[in-house]
């Protein structure tokens, strides 16, 4: 699989939860039409957004299954196998070949800070589970700091793993740090995250596109077509418009809780509600979201591209 053929915009899909805590399958198939009308270009499930950590393997197959049903290959799905261990790690990769998956994604085992130890888990999930892998590059949760060399050889060495998804902060910089190392032979693809706060220049350094939960992704994807139209004008005076909501919707802690608001008052999902442990809005919050929304015409449900 050359690194083109995943890019652009995968939003990272929340999972829907009813009233009492029950995955929503129904609320799940309601979501991927309203990314796929908002004109994705791919879906990645089971990250960090969709509060995996906190599903039971049940829960997890359900996801899958669900959401892939609901695609009927009308887009790329990346699923999310980060796990402590490598062998379950991989047999997650499995499952999610057997479901149609086109690419897994994994951060490396938390606390992991031996670098031939990390290499050794993506060198076993590519090995063994047969499905292009998404690296990624999450310190903030994980603990693990992977320096551009160590993603330059992982992308390398280990024919499986020909994507990055970058989160260390600042991001920009770091893309270019790894395509200056990354040999011309064997292109690699960088997606950006973070909740998109600076997507803008990551396409500029070289992204080939994002991964982010945000609530908009409309926004992100007619920014990624003006960037890749060659309207970088355009591109930059949108992401500079809606700004605002970007880094708003990002703080950390609350932002998973803000984003399931944005979402159920789109009419995305049936219900805002968040697992336990977990941040739920105040009533200041939701009132600085009200603010917000109102100040860039949001609360009339769609962005003006």
């Amino acid at each position: 699989m050359d690194a083109g053929q995943l890019a652009g915009v995968f939003n990272i899909m929340a999972t829907p939860f009813t009233p009492d805590g029950e995955v929503d399958a129904e609320g799940l198939r309601r979501l991927v039409e309203f990314q796929l009308a908002a004109g994705v270009d791919g879906l990645t499930i089971l990250g960090i957004m969709g509060e995996a950590h906190k599903l039971r393997e049940t829960e997890r197959a359900l996801v899958i299954d669900t959401v892939m049903d609901q695609v009927r290959d009308r887009v790329p799905v990346v699923v999310t196998v980060s796990h402590g261990g490598t062998a379950v790690a991989v047999a997650w990769a499995k499952e999610a070949a057997r479901a149609g998956a086109a690419a897994v994604m994994a951060a490396p085992p938390t606390l992991l800070k031996s670098p031939e130890a990390v290499y050794e888990f993506y060198r076993r999930l590519a090995g063994e589970s047969g499905v292009p892998v998404v690296v990624q590059d999450e310190p903030v949760h994980t603990g693990v700091i992977m320096p551009p060399e160590l993603l330059v050889r992982i992308i390398t060495e280990i024919d499986g793993c020909r994507y990055i998804k970058l989160e260390e902060a600042p991001t920009p910089r770091k893309i270019g740090q790894i395509l200056a190392l990354a040999p011309k032979e064997r292109p690699v693809g960088v997606f950006g995250g973070l909740g998109g706060v600076q997507v803008y220049y990551e396409l500029c350094r070289g992204a080939v596109g994002t991964m982010t939960g945000f609530a908009f992704p409309e926004v992100l994807v007619e920014i990624y077509r003006r960037f890749r139209t060659g309207d970088r004008d355009g591109a930059r005076a949108l992401f500079y418009r809606y700004l605002p909501i970007l880094a708003f919707e990002g703080q950390p802690g609350i932002g998973l809780a803000i984003r399931k608001e944005i979402l159920w008052r789109r009419g995305a999902i049936p219900h805002p509600s968040v697992r336990h442990p977990a941040m739920a809005l105040d009533a200041g919050t939701r009132a600085e979201l009200d603010e917000v929304m109102a100040q860039l015409g949001l609360d009339r449900g769609r962005p003006a591209l």
